[in-house]
């Protein structure tokens, strides 16, 4: 079995980068002395822009950037604050990320802010491409233990650290996100759905005690991990931490827990991750396993969960409202109505069955 490492596709039309700009910014710092010559996009994701870059000496980079007509959602696509994590993440010792480079806030550059990281080399198991790998389940099953137990290493990470504890507000935490997350729903919505006010209400009526604050991904699944090609089980960095912060650790464990599909799901959930595939663990073993290695209280995950598909559905929902007003032509997006449906409904589901 061979299977290639993540590799860049040709630039999505409407998502170029002014090459000769961006030259000339980084031959003027002191870290780049030879010029990008060959500038590709990594296919995956829906949020911030990620593409592959190669110098005239044949170094290999990723930057990242927002995304092209989001630049009036305030608080996401923050690259300079993505930046920032990494280097404070690095200072703790956790290696499992991506070397920061290079950041840059002038917007002329190259029509947003962007930073520069280095390439780490490997395998990203996306749905659109695992399947075609010809993964055993003992394989998947080794994958999925190691992306539990690295999210509780992560967990692990000393929030006291400089930078760390400033990176969020772990007091009322749950009920932030509840509400934020909600307004932004109202603000993105474009289709009359119901569901999502039921959801809110359910989330704020029977919302819990908060659990001691951590680091949190907020974004941890599959693809935003790079694997050893030789052994799928060691996890070389995990990926895309714009959204990471300081609070409670099982609102990171219901979000990873949103993203992860078994195989009597629907084809949307189904889609976007490749974890109903035979040897990964079920939701119920990733919660067993996480409770396990943690030491923590999973009882009440049923509720996190439920907050990770209502997140998901909001984001979603964001996404799709920036292609229906035209500020995006990513055709993507334009399918992404019946995924806002799908995932509100499974959400509504899980609460009424009182399980995953």
């Amino acid at each position: 079995m061979h299977i290639v490492t993540d590799s860049p596709a040709p630039i999505r039309a409407g998502e170029e980068i002014d090459l000769v700009s961006l030259n000339g910014y980084l031959l003027r710092s002191d870290i780049f002395k030879l010029p990008v010559v060959e500038m590709r996009q990594f296919p995956g994701g829906y949020s911030n822009l990620t593409y592959w870059l190669k110098t005239e000496n044949q170094q290999e980079y990723v930057l990242r950037r927002p995304p092209f007509g989001a630049e009036h959602i305030k608080g996401g696509h923050n690259v300079m604050r993505e930046y920032q994590v990494l280097k404070m993440i690095q200072s703790t010792g956790f290696t499992k990320i991506p070397r920061p480079i290079l950041r840059c806030e002038d917007t002329q550059v190259i029509g947003s802010p962007f930073y520069i990281m280095e390439r780490v080399q490997g395998i990203i198991l996306r749905a659109q491409n695992a399947p075609q790998f010809g993964l055993t389940p003992q394989q998947l099953r080794g994958t999925s233990e190691a992306l539990i137990d690295n999210l509780v290493q992560l967990h692990a990470i000393d929030i006291a650290t400089p930078g760390l504890d400033t990176l969020g507000k772990p007091e009322g935490y749950v009920r932030r996100q509840v509400e934020g997350w909600y307004k932004r729903y109202l603000a993105a919505q474009t289709d009359d759905l119901p569901v999502m006010g039921q959801l809110y209400q359910w989330l704020s009526d029977t919302m819990p005690e908060e659990n001691a604050p951590t680091l949190i991904h907020n974004d941890y699944k599959y693809d935003n991990l790079v694997l050893n090609p030789d052994n799928l089980a060691d996890i070389l960095a995990v990926l895309d931490w714009e959204m990471c912060t300081v609070g409670d650790p099982l609102m990171d464990v219901g979000t990873a827990l949103s993203y992860w599909a078994e195989a009597d799901d629907g084809p949307f959930e189904r889609s976007f991750n490749l974890t109903w595939l035979p040897g990964n663990l079920t939701r119920q073993q990733f919660a067993d396993r996480y409770a396990e290695r943690s030491g923590r209280d999973l009882s009440n995950i049923l509720y996190y969960y439920v907050f990770g598909l209502f997140k998901n559905t909001v984001v979603i929902q964001q996404i799709y409202a920036r292609w229906k007003k035209g500020l995006t032509q990513d055709e993507r997006f334009g399918g992404l109505l019946f995924g806002i449906n799908s995932l509100s409904a499974k959400a509504a589901k899980a609460v009424e069955r009182g399980r995953f």
